[in-house]
């Protein structure tokens, strides 16, 4: 019984969420934007734009065209909630290979657990103990296109196994699917030399998580009020390295982003007409008044789960409420530092915001990385800067790196 509120929290998100600010943008298996990896978390959930690691998959798979390894496998562990359960994490595995000086493929799996759940029609039956979990399997393929600039496209199989069984023998309880795809490019500089220092630039942008509605009825309607938009995102980044000596560098990168999903429609609020002239709205007034405004926003749901995956990626760039305005409140952004003492130990900072009527997730974070010979070891640590409690604040997160191949390649 420890984690069925928590469960059915997680189920009913949309609907919570929707309750408590109908301008909160939310979607079905969020799980695709937590930062799976140490380094990006280190720099505050930032990675479009920094240069190549193994867990670029998630970022910007178009970076691998840039990797000066020919090969390189990631393992990730990420604690979530830890304050609430002991069990609830975030997994992920990652291979690249660039085979080649212009061409490179990649593959990672993602896996959400929620632990074990105790299910019960009554507090006197057996417990039915399930373990909900969601899972990814992506692949890429990297291309450079000139000596400076590459792009990549990613496909994505998604699997969300979170539904309530409706029997107690665990019956009608598949797990829903979907799949997506990512677009990204990445750009990266040669070393210009400064007065005091070298530089490069580097920029990157992500169109990620594209595809149909996944729904959780395992109906054939995909624009049902069963269905949920994926967490299809643009990320936009650019960043310097200064680069001092041959051992010291430092990295500074800055990224925005913002959900390809349409924003809910606003509650309706009642409009309240004296009808009778009487100068009182009386109690038939007030209740006609609401039952219009209630037919009204569930005409707007209906008309907003009805809306495609691909209509709703073009509407989100203009159907908040509240105009251009609220649209710029749906922009995320964050900036990370990063130190490179001989490519070997690694410092980082960051920082994300959110708007306050978006989220209001704001945070710092650190990290630290340590590298001998092909193995690397990432951590990273987030302090929550709002009122909004953070998932993972307090929370350690570590990553573990192979770089091996027989191929090397000069980052000019």
């Amino acid at each position: 019984m420890k984690k069925i509120i928590l469960f059915a929290l997680c189920l009913l998100g949309v609907h919570i969420a929707k309750a408590q600010n109908e301008r909160v943008i939310t979607t079905g298996v969020p799980f695709l934007l937590i930062a799976a990896d140490a380094r990006a978390a280190g720099m505050a959930d930032q990675g479009v734009a920094t240069s190549t690691d193994a867990y670029s998959q998630q970022w910007n798979p178009a970076k691998y065209a840039f990797a000066l390894d020919g090969q390189g496998v990631g393992v990730s562990y990420t604690p979530y909630l830890t304050q609430i359960a002991s069990d609830i994490s975030l997994a992920q595995l990652n291979y690249y290979n660039r085979f080649n000086e212009r061409s490179a493929f990649a593959g990672s799996l993602r896996y959400f657990g929620l632990g074990e759940i105790e299910l019960r029609q009554n507090p006197e039956d057996p417990a039915l103990v399930r373990s909900p979990n969601e899972l990814a399997l992506d692949l890429s393929y990297s291309l450079k296109l000139s000596e400076r600039f590459s792009m990549a496209v990613a496909g994505r199989f998604i699997s969300s196994n979170l539904r309530i069984p409706e029997t107690s023998d665990g019956g009608d309880a598949r797990a829903a699917t979907s799949f997506a795809f990512d677009v990204a490019g990445f750009y990266q500089s040669e070393e210009v030399a400064y007065s005091d220092f070298n530089g490069r630039w580097r920029a990157g942008f992500n169109f990620q998580n594209m595809g149909p509605k996944i729904n959780y009825n395992n109906d054939e309607d995909t624009n049902s009020s069963n269905s949920n938009f994926l967490p299809a995102n643009m990320r936009l980044g650019a960043g310097f390295d200064f680069i001092f000596d041959e051992y010291n560098k430092v990295g500074v990168s800055l990224e925005i982003a913002k959900l390809l999903v349409p924003t809910p429609p606003a509650i309706t609020e009642p409009n309240y007409i004296d009808l009778n002239n009487d100068g009182e709205i009386s109690n038939s007034e007030a209740d006609a008044a609401e039952d219009i405004a209630d037919e009204q926003y569930a005409s707007d749901l209906n008309d907003y789960n009805r809306t495609s995956w691909v209509s709703g990626i073009f509407k989100s760039f203009g159907d908040a409420p509240d105009g251009f305005s609220e649209e710029l409140k749906e922009v995320t952004y964050s900036v990370g530092a990063e130190y490179m003492y001989q490519d070997s130990f690694a410092l980082r900072l960051g920082y994300f915001n959110e708007n306050e009527l978006k989220g209001a997730r704001k945070f710092f974070s650190l990290g630290a990385g340590f590298k001998y010979t092909v193995v690397k070891i990432d951590v990273s640590y987030l302090f929550s800067a709002s009122n909004v409690r953070n998932p993972l604040e307090n929370t350690l997160r570590f990553s573990l790196t192979f770089n091996f191949g027989d191929n090397n390649y000069d980052e000019w």
